[in-house]
C-alpha cells in the first residue's frame, strides 16, 4: 500500500503562483511514477505532468500547448515528494488537483482544490 498527501492549494489571484506537494509513504518502489492530475468543474480529469523516479518527465500535451512552461513537475526522491510548480495561474486552472503514484499499481491521494480568481 502507498499512501499519498498532497498540500498546497488554495486561493490565489490571477497571475500568481502556487506549489503543490505530494509526499508518499508505504511500500514504495525504486522504478515508480508520480504525477498530477486535475478535475475541474464541469470538466473531465485530466493529466497535467508526471514525472518518473529517474527523473523524466512528462507533460500532457494538452497542458504544454494550453500553458506552456507556466507548470513545472519536480520530485524529491529521498522524501518520496513529488512537486507542482504553477505559475501565472489563470482562473482556468481552478480544479481539485490529485497526486498519482503508480509502480505497476495505482494509488491516488485525497486532492487538493486550487481556486484561482480573476
Amino acid at each position: 500500500q502507498v499512501h499519498l498527501v498532497e498540500s498546497g492549494g488554495g486561493l490565489v489571484q490571477a497571475g500568481g503562483p502556487l506549489r503543490l506537494s505530494c509526499a508518499a509513504s508505504g511500500m514504495i518502489s525504486s522504478i515508480n511514477v508520480m504525477g498530477w492530475y486535475r478535475l475541474a468543474p464541469g470538466e473531465e480529469r485530466e493529466m497535467v505532468a508526471g514525472i518518473f523516479s529517474g527523473g523524466i518527465t512528462d507533460h500532457a500535451d494538452s497542458v504544454q500547448d494550453r500553458f506552456k512552461g507556466r507548470f513545472t513537475i519536480s520530485r524529491d526522491n529521498a522524501k518520496n515528494t513529488v512537486f507542482l510548480q504553477m505559475n501565472s495561474l489563470e482562473p482556468e486552472d481552478t480544479a481539485d488537483y490529485y497526486c498519482e503514484y503508480g509502480d505497476g499499481t495505482d494509488y491516488w491521494g485525497q486532492g487538493t482544490q486550487v481556486t484561482v480568481s480573476s
